[in-house]
């Protein structure tokens, strides 16, 4: 768990110009504890690949001569003071377990509302801004099943499919996630703000953006990566050739997500997209049900994982961290993390951890070896502590 005086360091580097989750996350990893990068010599991250610019900042902020890092960092601090406000660190529990697997998972996260609810099974959907009138009923309709089915609907926050999106799991009285281009203290498009206000009863707004960035068009894709990151799969309700949506889409099957399209006219513009998507390898639906009856098995199973008992968890973590040799970056540590007392099999392991099937094959042998794990009826189980 972060410690109350490591927080403020996660948020000045995440604002240091230019570090991306790459180089935040190769700082981390050579730094161990956070607060060591900002006392390193310039040389020595020169050596690790920041700019003279970088340093400056990082120093500044260590003597406290930036004023523009620091005033940041305390309106970082000041925003979560407030109700339901929140930071979630890479390192932190609650770090949502699927984005987590993608290569550019944002090393810390900014939620507002219920912060449980982004390990809960989600589907995006996206789509245009500009929709037919058929195309916001799909969305909403679609979203209103989703919900009922046990899911939560994750969706951009932006004018049209989007808010749709968030309008029907408001409908079905289910939880709703919208991933934003922006710091979380204002909420654009203004228009939205009444929608987002009635989200956060059941549902969270989402950002990788600290307190004050305001959306540019280069932040939609990083943000469409977070959407299909947190996802079992992706919904393209309508869409031209070019447009945010199919980003998010590729996005998606890059992060082995499944991506589903609705066909449409051959003369509507917007159907083009979703109709490139099928041919692209994306899944032609025409009812939510086709979506829900594949994903059902991956919701029971993370279901299972998120009613785990506090005894259980417990369990789980005592054996993890007890298990000889077994680092945090190591794959059989991944494979211990998502296993507990009911036989799991080798394809759920696989879902659970993004690994390959080969890596997580090795894993299991080397931990059955070891005895932290037994297999029983074709699947596995952590061993019971003696």
């Amino acid at each position: 768990m972060l410690n109350d005086s490591d927080l403020p360091y996660w948020l000045a580097l995440w604002r240091v110009p230019q570090v991306g989750p790459g180089l935040f996350k190769q700082l981390l990893q050579h730094c161990g504890d956070i607060s060591r990068c900002f006392h390193m010599s310039a040389d020595e991250l020169l050596k690790l690949g920041l700019s003279e610019h970088q340093i400056a900042a990082i120093h500044g902020f260590q003597m406290g001569v930036d004023p523009l890092l620091s005033k940041g960092v305390d309106a970082d601090l000041a925003w979560l003071q407030e109700e339901n406000s929140h930071v979630i660190t890479f390192e932190d529990p609650l770090y949502p377990a699927l984005l987590k697997t993608i290569p550019s998972a944002p090393p810390l996260l900014f939620v507002k509302g219920d912060v449980g609810l982004l390990n809960w099974p989600q589907i995006a959907i996206v789509g245009s801004r500009q929709p037919t009138r058929q195309g916001l009923q799909n969305a909403k309709d679609f979203a209103k099943h989703f919900v009922r089915e046990g899911f939560a609907v994750t969706s951009g926050l932006a004018m049209g499919v989007d808010a749709a999106a968030h309008m029907g799991a408001i409908a079905g009285n289910g939880p709703t996630i919208g991933v934003t281009a922006h710091g979380l203290d204002k909420i654009f498009p203004k228009r939205n703000r009444p929608l987002a206000a009635e989200m956060l009863n059941k549902g969270a707004w989402v950002s990788e953006f600290p307190v004050g960035v305001v959306p540019r068009p280069n932040y939609f894709p990083r943000r469409n990566r977070i959407i299909s990151g947190l996802s079992l799969g992706v919904l393209v309700v309508e869409a031209a050739v070019k447009s945010g949506s199919l980003i998010t889409a590729r996005q998606a099957i890059q992060q082995n997500r499944e991506v589903f399209a609705i066909p449409g006219s051959i003369h509507n513009p917007l159907a083009k997209g979703c109709h490139l998507m099928i041919r692209e390898g994306a899944k032609l639906v025409e009812q939510a049900q086709d979506i829900t009856e594949e994903l059902l098995p991956l919701l029971s199973y993370q279901q299972k994982q998120l009613n785990l008992s506090l005894e259980s968890v417990e369990t789980v973590q005592l054996k993890v961290h007890s298990a000889p040799g077994y680092g945090k970056k190591t794959s059989e540590y991944q494979v211990l993390n998502v296993l507990d007392q009911d036989p799991m099999l080798v394809d759920e392991i696989v879902v659970r951890t993004g690994m390959s099937v080969a890596d997580v094959n090795a894993a299991l042998v080397m931990l059955e070896i070891d005895g932290a794990i037994n297999n029983q009826q074709g699947g596995y189980t952590l061993a019971r502590a003696s």
